[in-house]
């Protein structure tokens, strides 16, 4: 049994902002599922959101996010986060986050939903540089352990106790090592879970493979509610390649004058959905691709920039021109072909402002955690924000009340008694490709009653097959993702049939209206 003060499950912006809190007091572990910049930090193209320009004001971005939320957010915690943005820049800024300037001034860039200039970057993959800069900072830290390579499966409570006290309380997880094929029981005053969301539940998503859910589903075995799990934000923007999977093209691309058009006949269609037209939030442009798709059976429609001069695409999108020109499209000469894939999870393990979940000693932050930022829809470049200030709030929350953590009791092994290897891994398969193909079409961008009846019904069939599966052979890391991926689909499913209307992320043509009164769904296990 490993021992640390504080362990941490994600090595994304989250649980490393909170880990280089932590350490000036205490010694961390991270945990990171395979490598340590493998997580949705590393792939976030857009920026970070923050008021930082002259005309623009915090109640403007309070405002925005609660707009594009549908009035479903928590306002203390958009006020908190907006209020909190600043300065969260500015600690990456003294990690060496190099943001791209002009005159001497942070560059600032606009994404659909913003009513100002207030996205701060580095060209167009602000989140590679910061997963850099947080893991160089990590790395140099006696302090912070880093370990890749381990698959939590359940996080460690008081009935896994040599002594069960019944108390509701978290003692660390219980992690498979895969470099030394066993399970570890990590124990710690105090978990965090920054494992991301739960993208890969969709059979097209700009997830990375490992969002599979993990931490929404560890805490809701272990006894946590989890809130608003209908709230799925679907990218607009993903292009449309068979060769290459899940390669966003970032909000900015609209931000920056792209206009979305009809492949065939060339109209542009954003002014007939919604007078913002591409700067319209996320959901409604995600609506309107999609029902261009459906309606024309088109496979993609067009994203177009080649309007703009050649060295302004170039220079503000290096990464994507590059990346387009190596597939035979040149952006500043034509137009890419786009589809809207799942992006991101608006709900997640309840949470307040300080990250703590219903568990005594067990915070969640990040993607996997519903803190009442987002609402039923995500701003735009609101994500990594969330992040810095939540992993910093978390940590401060831990060390303020460092006295009320109790060194961890005896705890019991992973048993493995009584299993096998398996010698079915085609079942795993088969299983995760059907989720993902029901999920997208029944639980997509438009559902109906039906659909989710019938997601439902299957989700039913899948759970006695995947338990059975789990009890009898040994744990690998493809089976903790399909029971991940399969709890974490039946609460989405769970919470879309108790929403009978429609707000932000959640289209149901059952339900079309939207109620005057904004109501979370909150699931209790």
């Amino acid at each position: 049994m490993s021992n640390h003060d504080v362990l941490i499950v994600g090595s994304g912006a989250a649980g490393l902002t909170a880990a280089l809190v932590l350490a000036e007091h205490c010694r961390v572990m991270v945990l990171a599922k395979g490598g340590l910049d493998e997580g949705s930090t590393a792939w976030a193209q857009g920026g970070i959101a923050a008021v930082l320009d002259k005309g623009d004001t915090f109640e403007d971005h309070i405002r925005d996010t609660m707009v594009a939320g549908a009035g479903l957010n928590r306002r203390e915690t958009v006020e908190f986060v907006v209020e909190h943005a600043p300065e969260a820049i500015q600690r990456l800024i003294d990690l060496g986050v190099p943001f791209n300037n002009e005159k001497g001034a942070l560059h600032l860039t606009r994404e659909g939903g913003h009513s100002h200039r207030r996205i701060v970057h580095v060209n167009d993959a602000t989140g590679w540089a910061v997963q850099e800069a947080l893991l160089k900072a990590a790395n140099a830290h006696p302090n912070i352990t880093l370990k890749p390579n381990m698959v939590a499966i359940d996080l460690v409570t008081d009935r896994h106790r040599a002594h069960p006290k019944g108390q509701r309380r978290a003692w660390g997880v219980y992690a498979l090592n895969k470099d030394a094929g066993r399970v570890e029981c990590l124990s710690a005053k105090a978990t965090i879970l920054a494992t991301g969301g739960a993208g890969r539940t969709y059979l097209f998503s700009t997830a990375p493979r490992g969002a599979t859910g993990d931490g929404i589903a560890m805490a809701w075995r272990a006894g946590c509610r989890v809130s608003n799990m209908e709230f799925m934000q679907f990218h607009p923007t993903c292009l449309y390649n068979l060769e290459v999977k899940n390669f966003l093209i970032t909000e900015a691309v609209r931000g920056e004058g792209g206009i979305l058009k009809h492949p065939v006949t060339g109209h542009r269609y954003m002014p007939d959905y919604d007078e913002r037209a591409e700067l319209a939030p996320r959901d409604i442009v995600a609506r309107a691709n999609d029902d261009q798709i459906k309606r024309f059976g088109l496979d993609y429609v067009h994203l177009d920039i080649s309007h703009k001069e050649p060295e302004f695409v170039r220079h503000h999108f290096p990464t994507i021109y590059e990346r387009l020109l190596g597939l035979g499209i040149d952006m500043t000469k034509e137009p890419i072909p786009v589809v809207p894939a799942q992006h991101y999870t608006c709900g997640g393990v309840l949470t307040d402002l300080n990250g703590r979940a219903d568990l005594t000693g067990l915070y969640a932050i990040g993607e996997c955690s519903e803190s009442g930022l987002h609402g039923a829809n995500r701003l735009a470049s609101n994500s990594l924000l969330e992040c810095f200030v939540f992993g910093d709030s978390a940590a401060h929350h831990i060390i303020e009340h460092w006295d009320e953590f109790d060194t961890p009791p005896a705890l019991n092994p992973w048993d493995a008694s009584r299993v096998t290897d398996s010698d079915e891994e085609v079942v795993i398969k088969q299983n995760w490709t059907e989720i993902r193909r029901f999920m997208w079409n029944y639980v997509g961008i438009v559902r109906t009653n039906k659909r989710l009846e019938r997601a439902q019904h299957r989700i039913k069939t899948l759970k006695a097959e995947i338990a059975e599966y789990y009890a009898h052979f040994r744990v690998t890391a493809d089976l903790i993702e399909l029971r991940n991926l399969h709890q974490v689909a039946e609460l989405i499913v769970k919470s879309a049939r108790h929403r009978h209307e429609s707000r932000g992320l959640h289209y149901n043509l059952d339900y079309p209206q939207t109620e005057p009164a904004a109501r979370e769904t909150i699931l209790v296990p």
